[in-house]
C-alpha cells in the first residue's frame, strides 16, 4: 500500500513545528549566553576593583620609599 502525499497544510504544520522548536532552542541558548555574560562582567569588575586596590597599595609604598637626590652624570670621556 502506497503511502499519501502529505497535504500542503500538513506541510506548512510541519515545518511551523520545526521552527517553534528551533525557536526554543535558540530562546534556551541566548538565556544561557546572557547569563554567561552577565557573569563574565562580574568578574571583569572586580577584577578591576582588584587591580584598583593594588595600584592603590603600590602607590602608597612608592610613597614611602625615601627619596634620593640624583647626582648629575659625568662624561668620562
Amino acid at each position: 500500500m502506497a503511502m499519501a502525499e502529505p497535504t500542503p497544510i500538513a506541510l506548512i504544520a510541519d515545518r511551523v513545528d520545526r521552527l517553534l522548536l528551533r525557536h526554543e532552542e535558540l530562546r534556551r541558548t541566548n538565556d544561557l549566553l546572557a547569563a554567561q555574560v552577565e557573569a563574565l562582567t562580574a568578574e571583569r569588575d572586580l577584577l578591576r576593583s582588584k587591580l584598583a586596590a593594588a595600584r592603590g597599595r603600590i602607590d602608597a609604598l612608592l610613597d614611602r620609599l625615601p627619596v634620593h637626590p640624583t647626582s648629575p652624570t659625568t662624561d668620562p670621556t
